[in-house]
């Protein structure tokens, strides 16, 4: 029997459809993520934007392609958002939505739907990974309740993993790299044990510690000083923006201000001097004036960003922000082309620093990347190979690089 799992959306998602994988092979599937026949065929959805929620409807259809007569079992964000948009359709046997997934593989025969409740940590079966870089699951769920997410509504209330099983999987999965991935990790906390305090427990692992997505108050001098002494501890911070507007942060309810966000980038940069902090910008929020914009264009430069992912303001129906009037697309458009061609300066005086410079970098498949997330390419790299290199030049997607020693 072959099972095959289709993954829409975020690097939890991704996580946590690795785990069913490795789930439905302890009931002697041969699950694989790939799109072809299968026996049965389980859809892990997203729901983030209107677009993503289109798209994991249209997954039906997808894989009914290669096999009309399999069952197919739908989780995650959209389903949990719309179940009857996906019990309606031709093949689905099973929706759930996003708690309790390790009880999906128990229910894979039922039919009907269920969407239960949960206020704990859901384990589940360690991923099925390579052993390059791992991404370990720490924490579900978000209690801020931005004014243009759904997420809180969907995923439920901020819960952490107990820092125990973090360790443990960490120093079982012999990855040369593991990121902490969650849908809010700035949060993290079992008992007394905070985000800073899980790094120190997870300094004797042997791999190098890549953080997922923080919020600016999470980056204290606490949480630093943790990071820095770690030791292992990848200098790259994704600290989420959305706005380089007060005004418009108040609107988003992301509470922090223009000031403290830069205040918060001066930390990282006191600790991690060669630190990559990447981020988030929505362009054109309902309540955004060309003055606001100009906030963001400008905290790009100020803050000295390395990496920008921006894109435009699209309501989601049951936020706060959907009952504002949207913006123009027209001047969307034009914010947006503006705001990538400042992503792209600021990416390009980032790298600039590093030209000639040596670095470690850890390479997989298609490329390497340095501790500060740049992405290099290097002659006679293999995958899995962590390297001394030293950076060469830019190239379209990324650094030339030539390699001084393998480590």
């Amino acid at each position: 029997m072959k099972a095959c799992v289709f993954t829409l959306g975020c690097k939890v998602n991704e996580v946590e459809s690795a785990s069913l994988m490795r789930g439905l092979e302890e009931r002697g599937f041969e699950a694989t993520d790939e799109l072809g026949y299968a026996d049965l065929y389980l859809i892990n959805t997203c729901a983030v934007t209107a677009e993503a929620e289109h798209k994991s409807r249209q997954a039906v259809a997808r894989v009914r392609k290669f096999n009309p007569a399999a069952p197919v079992v739908v989780c995650g964000c959209a389903s949990q958002n719309r179940p009857a948009a996906f019990e309606s359709r031709e093949g689905v046997t099973f929706v759930s939505g996003t708690m309790r997934k390790d009880r999906i593989l128990d229910l894979l025969t039922e039919r009907g739907a269920v969407l239960a409740e949960e206020d704990v940590f859901c384990e589940l079966p360690v991923p099925k990974r390579n052993k390059t870089r791992a991404f370990l699951r720490i924490q579900d769920g978000c209690n801020r309740f931005c004014s243009y997410c759904l997420i809180p509504y969907l995923r439920g209330r901020t819960r952490s993993r107990r820092a125990e099983s973090v360790l443990r999987e960490a120093v079982a999965c012999g990855a040369r790299e593991i990121v902490l991935t969650g849908i809010d990790i700035s949060s993290y906390r079992d008992g007394d044990t905070d985000l800073g305090g899980l790094l120190r427990m997870l300094k004797e692992v042997p791999a190098r510690i890549r953080l997922g997505s923080l919020e600016p108050c999470a980056v204290t001098e606490a949480f630093l000083t943790a990071a820095s002494e770690a030791g292992n501890v990848a200098p790259h911070f994704h600290l989420s923006l959305q706005s380089g507007s007060t005004r418009v942060l108040k609107a988003m309810n992301r509470r922090y201000t223009r000031e403290e966000y830069l205040e918060a980038c001066a930390r990282v940069f006191r600790y991690f001097p060669s630190a990559a902090i990447t981020t988030d910008v929505i362009v054109g929020f309902p309540a955004e004036t060309e003055a606001d914009f100009e906030d963001s264009l400008s905290i790009v430069r100020e803050a000295g960003l390395a990496g920008v992912h921006a894109f435009p303001f699209s309501a989601r129906e049951g936020t706060q922000a959907a009952k504002l009037k949207d913006l123009p697309p027209q001047v969307k458009k034009e914010r947006m082309a503006q705001m990538l061609a400042a992503a792209a300066q600021a990416e390009e005086a980032y790298l600039s620093r590093f030209y000639g410079t040596e670095e470690t970098a850890l390479f997989e498949e298609s490329g390497g990347y340095t501790g500060n997330y740049i992405r290099v390419f290097a002659e006679n790299a293999r995958e899995g190979g962590m390297y001394r290199v030293r950076l060469l030049h830019r190239r379209k997607d990324g650094v030339a690089a030539e390699i001084i020693k393998e480590i």
